[in-house]
């Protein structure tokens, strides 16, 4: 199967029906359960959501141990697919290696989205990490080069989470999306930074545990430009975040890695 795009009700409808307090089957012995988290629906268009709870203390805690002496300055790729170093990214990422822990929150992202997305569309997670003054220039997690968008690699990417992990002493750091409207009710002030300016967008906070999910393409497949979004400077202490990428299609083992269960 290939997704293209995904509408409001039935993802919703997944959500409500599979999210709080789901078992899975063990897995390797070690029993997958998911935190009861709770959604919290920004826009429609572009669909944006906010998860409070996402991951557990236990699950980001082990992120950190099985990644830590692995990071390496982050790469961004130009339109031919070829990855270099730019200052329009300054941070430190790291691919997390797939465990009976990470398979467990690779199928709560699944679950989120709908029981019609195979493991196989998922890219492998990715920590990155930002000290004082590193961040993540306005970009769309979406390609418009037909490089970028082989069949080997799945396609275009669907969705998109931002997870995060960790907020040592942090400020700064949040993640903008300029063209995104502020919102006028005062709740939303617990996950979005109230004090930014209207004209600046939608900031949200990196609160360790909770993450940011939004559909990256259109309902005909093209990218949706609404979605630009940036990691702002993190202008004292550091922010551990993580990656979830899901494709339209099924990625290759030589990009996913082999699966020892579907």
């Amino acid at each position: 199967m290939k997704c293209s795009s995904f509408s409001v009700v039935s993802l919703l409808t997944s959500i409500v029906s599979c999210s709080p307090g789901l078992q899975q089957v063990p897995l390797k012995g070690k029993e997958c359960v998911h935190p009861p988290y709770t959604i919290h629906l920004f826009s429609k268009a572009p669909l944006v959501i906010y998860i409070s709870n996402f991951l557990t203390t236990d699950e980001r805690s082990h992120l950190q141990d099985v990644t830590k002496g692995t990071f390496a300055r982050s790469a961004v790729a130009d339109e031919s697919g070829e990855e270099g170093h730019r200052q329009t990214r300054t941070s430190q990422s790291t691919t997390v290696p797939r465990d009976s822990i990470v398979r467990c929150i690779e199928s709560r992202a699944l679950a989120f989205q709908g029981f019609e997305i195979p493991r196989s569309h998922l890219e492998p997670l990715q920590l990155v990490q930002y000290s004082s003054g590193e961040k993540y220039h306005l970009h769309t997690d979406w390609f418009e080069s037909p490089e970028r968008m082989t069949s080997e690699v799945g396609g275009n990417r669907l969705s998109s989470f931002f997870v995060y992990i960790a907020a040592g002493n942090l400020t700064g750091g949040g993640t903008n999306f300029p063209i995104l409207n502020a919102p006028y009710d005062e709740r939303w002030c617990e996950f979005v930074d109230c004090d930014e300016p209207w004209d600046n967008g939608v900031t949200f906070k990196p609160v360790p545990g909770n993450a940011v999910f939004w559909q990256n393409l259109n309902e005909d497949g093209s990218g949706d430009p609404a979605t630009i979004h940036a990691g702002l400077p993190v202008t004292s202490g550091s922010k551990l975040g993580m990656n979830i990428w899901t494709r339209q299609g099924p990625l290759s083992e030589k990009f996913r890695g082999r699966d020892e269960e579907t």
